[in-house]
């Protein structure tokens, strides 16, 4: 029976790769929190709303049929992890995406939700 196996220096290889490219621990660390505020569902369902651009609370809290407070409750943790923006226009806070990162990882998962793999 033969060997499929890649050679012990190509293990060797890919390990020093690895360990080259590896970010810091406190990268993964920042990475690891990126996920976990981004995959809370009424925080997902809000960034996909904002991906269509800037909105207020209210339109926010509609667009998700959520209520106004839980909502903002919600765009103060996205906020505080830069994820998203707010600005003042008059009366209103208008709300943006201030990371498009995220909406390019949100996509990736979007599409793969319909991959048959």
């Amino acid at each position: 029976m033969q060997n499929t196996c890649a050679s012990e220096e190509e293990h060797k290889a890919r390990v020093e790769a690895a360990k080259i490219s590896m970010p810091s621990d406190e990268k993964i660390y920042e990475m690891g929190a990126r996920f976990k505020v981004i995959s809370e569902p009424s925080r997902l369902k809000i960034l996909l709303v904002l991906s269509g651009g800037e909105l207020c609370v209210e339109h926010i809290t509609e667009a998700v049929a959520g209520n106004q407070s839980a909502v903002s409750h919600q765009l103060k943790i996205l906020k505080d992890n830069k994820i998203i923006k707010s600005r003042r226009n008059g009366k209103n806070v208008l709300y943006s995406v201030a990371d498009w990162h995220i909406l390019t990882m949100i996509g990736v998962a979007k599409e793969h939700l319909d991959c048959n793999e």
